[in-house]
């Protein structure tokens, strides 16, 4: 069921999330580059192979950037090293998460959220390259 209805079926008012505009321009920018490694490198590849190329974009393009940035779980004053990675972060402020997949699955946005939620940032991009149109694999996910 949609969230934004109640159990009867009525249409409920959701708070509207607003991103600053810079962090909205940063990830135009993201997509972007995503949708030039895209076009040169078509779908069927490995995910590490789009992942590559887009960090290599993402800092040829001179935004700051981390690959495979470790991201601790915290439980209550522990702090957990148990293997969570996002798989790029841009300006440390906008989670990436690259797939090559036949298609997505919730589980995917959940991650990303997931991942948003731990690190404390509120926007992510879900990116599936194994598409005909790039377009129709990506997912801005915020929080």
């Amino acid at each position: 069921m949609c969230p934004s209805l109640c159990l009867c079926g009525k249409k409920i008012k959701m708070p509207y999330k607003t991103i600053p505009e810079d962090l909205n321009e940063l990830c135009t920018n993201i997509i972007g580059l995503a949708i030039k490694v895209h076009y040169s490198l078509g779908p069927g590849l490995l995910e590490s192979s789009y992942k590559e190329c887009l960090f290599y974009e993402i800092l040829k393009s001179g935004y700051i950037a981390e690959k495979e940035k470790a991201l601790p779980l915290i439980y209550e004053t522990i702090r957990l090293e148990i293997g969570y990675r996002i798989d790029i972060l841009v300006e440390n402020k906008l989670i990436i998460e690259v797939k090559s997949i036949d298609a997505l699955a919730e589980v995917h946005s959940a991650q990303v959220l997931t991942y948003l939620k731990l690190s404390g940032n509120r926007l992510g991009l879900l990116i599936n390259f194994n598409v005909k149109l790039l377009r129709d694999g990506i997912k801005r996910l915020v929080l």
